[in-house]
């Protein structure tokens, strides 16, 4: 299913629980995957990061952050995700993606949207995400409010490898 069309039909689906979570809780959405979304058989790799798009955005609008946000005319960008696979996700699937903030700094919110299908766990997908006003960075904070949990350690990790990396992306 196209990504603007699976975004359409979350949007409309979720604004019937709009404001019904808070932005420390977690949210859950279902996808159905249709042969538009497969190879052969299996849901595309591509397609994971589609369906976490539109579980943030699911996440956005039950929450209220996406009101808040384009009152304030901010926008958010992705600045990296990382993307765990444990098991294939069949054409037909119902899959269930549950979508939590698992820590916020000064710059950046990471989400976590969890792939199930019936009790297994089949995929996670970690959005390091930044909220904008134009070219300013809005501290996570402000729309979020205040996480107190600590870093885990593989975030971190994986914050320092990203900054290891080559900077120059010239192709």
């Amino acid at each position: 299913m196209s990504g603007l069309l699976r975004n359409l039909l979350t949007l409309l689906r979720a604004l019937r629980h709009y404001r019904s979570a808070d932005p420390q809780s977690r949210t859950l959405v279902h996808f159905r995957v249709t042969p538009l979304d497969t190879g052969i058989a299996t849901l595309k790799s591509d397609r994971y990061l589609q369906m976490a798009e539109s579980a943030q955005l699911d996440f956005g609008i039950k929450t209220g952050l996406l009101q808040g946000m384009l009152r304030q005319r901010y926008s958010f960008v992705n600045a990296s995700q990382l993307v765990r696979f444990a098991r294939p996700v069949r054409l037909f699937d119902r899959v269930a993606v549950t979508s939590k903030v698992i820590h916020t700094d000064a710059k950046c919110a990471y989400f976590q949207h969890v792939f199930t299908v019936g009790s297994q766990v089949h995929a996670e997908v970690f959005v390091k995400m930044k909220f904008k006003k134009g070219r300013l960075t809005i501290a996570p904070c402000e729309l979020l409010g205040s996480f107190d949990r600590p870093k885990p350690a593989w975030l971190q990790h994986w914050d320092d490898t990203l900054a290891a990396a080559p900077q120059d992306l010239h192709i």
